[in-house]
């Protein structure tokens, strides 16, 4: 516990203190330390609901005073720590960029990796650096050897970007895509286990698996849906961009072939980073967009060849994995479900107001979804944002209209009234 507390406070001063140097800015620092020392003696059941520790804690963000931002999951702010890494490896490379960059910089992924691969419990020589999950899935889209005729299993509720790389491969190579539309939300993991069975031909190679919804916050059972499509001999690609730094998983508890996932969401790493897992034994048989001289390698930084890119952000991923470590993986995931809950239970109670995603904490997190009867997501966004400046996404997707809301563990139930009481004015109105 005193190695844990050390650390907790090195990590929490650093939000603070490292690059300010006045006497309020450490006060600020040493408060942040203490919340989350404090937190972490607490079992995150308990810790969930500790509003003024978690008040205390999200100190370590920068977000606008006068904007609510419950847009969380489009992408998340990074707390100060991580901002100031940002800063500081970009202004040495341009002390000497092509030194720094190259010499230094670049030679701490292999550490990243390491630090990666811990946080997600899988080998370094299965992850690779990028910038986001279109990126991962587009190379596993594209990489992936399929002839005319092969079949891709995918929902209608996957996200634009996959569905546009497998249509226009089919449109391009003559593979086929077989179509789910499931309905939701949906808490009953046979449903849609049943629904990629239905949906598979013995030309079935792949099945594209979005482990966490982006319209609705749906939690998949991705699991399953992986250990059943190895049963068939059937390849298995994860979409994880909502659900790493969120969930509290790894992804040897998935079971996924293939699995990509954009860190600048609930990691809150910089903007424009992300991570991809390739299943040790599939990766020469995956080709890299960007080739080297030696496509076919088995090594997976084969998939890290993108010419010149900004090594500061890259390289301020390490700080975003040690903020989050301090909160803790479990304690994160209670408290942004518990914060979920808190305006979904007080806003349904309005006659008005409907939720389109399960309470269950297997079926759904952060993210939440509602309407309002009478008004489309556009009026009820343009509302929230207008008179009550608070920020939110409208969803018109497949069988989806509603509005998505997404705290983060800066968000307090406090903000969460301010919403709560913005509902319940519109819908009156």
């Amino acid at each position: 516990m005193s190695s844990r507390r050390s650390f907790i406070r090195k990590s929490a001063a650093m939000a603070g203190a490292v690059s300010l140097t006045s006497l309020a800015a450490q006060a600020r620092a040493d408060d942040l330390s203490d919340a989350l020392v404090s937190l972490n003696e607490l079992p995150p059941d308990v810790a969930a609901g500790e509003e003024e520790l978690w008040s205390r804690m999200a100190q370590a963000y920068t977000v606008s005073p006068n904007i609510l931002n419950l847009n969380n999951g489009g992408v998340s702010p990074q707390p100060k720590v991580v901002q100031d890494a940002v800063d500081r490896y970009y202004h040495l490379s341009n002390e000497a960029p092509t030194y720094y960059m190259w010499q230094i910089l670049d030679k701490g992924r292999e550490p990243l990796r390491r630090k990666l691969a811990d946080l997600a419990g899988v080998s370094p020589e299965e992850i690779a650096v990028n910038r986001n999950t279109t990126e991962s899935l587009g190379i596993f889209t594209w990489g992936t050897d399929l002839k005319r005729g092969d079949e891709i299993v995918m929902t209608k509720q996957d996200y634009p970007n996959m569905i546009h790389a497998w249509k226009q491969r089919e449109l391009r190579e003559g593979v086929k895509i077989n179509w789910i539309n499931i309905s939701l939300p949906v808490d009953n993991d046979e449903v849609v286990l049943k629904a990629y069975i239905d949906a598979t031909t013995p030309k079935t190679k792949i099945w594209h698996i979005t482990h966490l919804v982006t319209w609705t916050g749906q939690i998949f059972p991705a699991a399953k849906l992986c250990a059943e499509a190895r049963r068939r001999g059937i390849i298995s690609i994860v979409d994880a961009a909502h659900s790493f730094a969120h969930l509290d998983y790894k992804i040897t508890d998935l079971g996924c072939d293939y699995f990509g996932t954009s860190l600048h969401k609930w990691l809150c790493a910089p903007f424009g980073t992300g991570m991809m897992y390739i299943q040790k034994d599939k990766i020469a048989g995956t080709w890299p967009i960007f080739p080297t001289d030696k496509p076919q390698s088995g090594d997976i930084r084969k998939f890290e060849a993108l010419g010149t890119r900004s090594f500061a952000p890259e390289q301020a991923i390490g700080q975003a994995i040690d903020f989050h470590n301090a909160i803790g993986g479990r304690r994160k995931q209670e408290r942004l479900h518990y914060l979920k809950t808190y305006w979904c239970n007080a806003v349904v109670k309005n006659p008005r107001v409907k939720l389109h995603i399960s309470l269950k904490p297997e079926y759904s997190c952060a993210l939440g979804t509602f309407s309002i009867d009478g008004l489309t997501p556009g009026d009820v966004v343009s509302k929230l944002f207008t008179d009550y400046q608070i920020h939110t996404t409208g969803i018109v997707w497949e069988n989806v209209s509603a509005v998505r809301v997404t705290p983060h563990v800066y968000t307090t139930t406090k903000d969460l009234d301010r919403l709560i009481d913005a509902v319940a004015k519109i819908a009156a109105s």
